[in-house]
C-alpha cells in the first residue's frame, strides 16, 4: 500500500512541476514515479498501519490547541520572570522517565517541550528525557507527566 501511495504522490508532484501534458512527459512521469517509489516507498510512508496513522493524525490535531495554550501560558510566565525586578529565575536540569513507546511519541514530546518557552529538551533516549528549565514550576509540571500523558494518547495502540 505504501508503494501505491508513494507512486501517486510522486506522480502528482511530477505533474505539478512539469505543467505539461504531452504523452512523452506523462509516460516519463509514470515511469520515474514508479521507479522512485519502488526504491524508496518505505522512506516516505513506511510499512506501518495506514488506519493507525490517520487516527494518530486526528489525535495530534486534538492535542494542538492544548499545546498552543501551554505555549501562551509559558510565554506569559517567562515575560513575568524577565520583567520582575528580582528575576525569579531558577534554572535547573531535570530528568524524567520516558514512558512513550514510539519514536513518533518521543519526537512530539521533545518538540513540545522545546516549543514551550522556558524549557529545552537536551537529550532523549529510550529510558529518559533530560530537560533544561528556567523555573521550579515548569520543572514540576514536566515531572507531573501531563504533557507526556497527552502525547501517549496520540501514540495509541502500537505494534512491537
Amino acid at each position: 500500500m505504501s508503494f501505491v501511495i508513494t507512486a501517486l504522490i510522486m506522480f502528482i508532484f511530477w505533474i505539478l512541476l512539469s505543467g505539461e501534458f504531452s504523452f512523452i512527459l506523462i509516460l516519463s512521469g509514470v515511469f520515474s514515479s514508479l521507479l522512485v517509489s519502488y526504491m524508496s516507498h518505505d522512506l516516505l510512508i513506511g510499512e506501518g498501519n495506514i488506519k493507525l496513522g490517520i487516527k494518530r493524525t486526528f489525535r495530534f490535531i486534538r492535542y494542538l490547541p492544548w499545546l498552543f495554550w501551554q505555549i501562551v501560558m509559558a510565554n506569559l510566565d517567562l515575560v513575568y520572570r524577565t520583567l520582575h525586578p528580582k528575576m525569579p529565575i531558577h534554572p535547573k536540569i531535570i530528568k524524567f522517565k520516558n514512558d512513550l513507546n514510539t519514536d513518533l511519541g518521543m519526537v512530539i514530546l521533545a518538540n513540545s517541550i522545546t516549543l514551550t518557552p522556558g524549557t529545552i529538551t537536551i537529550e532523549v533516549n529510550e529510558n529518559e528525557f533530560i530537560v533544561h528549565t528556567l523555573s521550579e514550576e515548569s520543572a514540576q509540571s514536566l515531572i507531573s507527566g501531563e504533557m507526556q500523558a497527552r502525547v501517549k494518547k496520540i501514540e495509541g495502540k502500537y505494534n512491537v
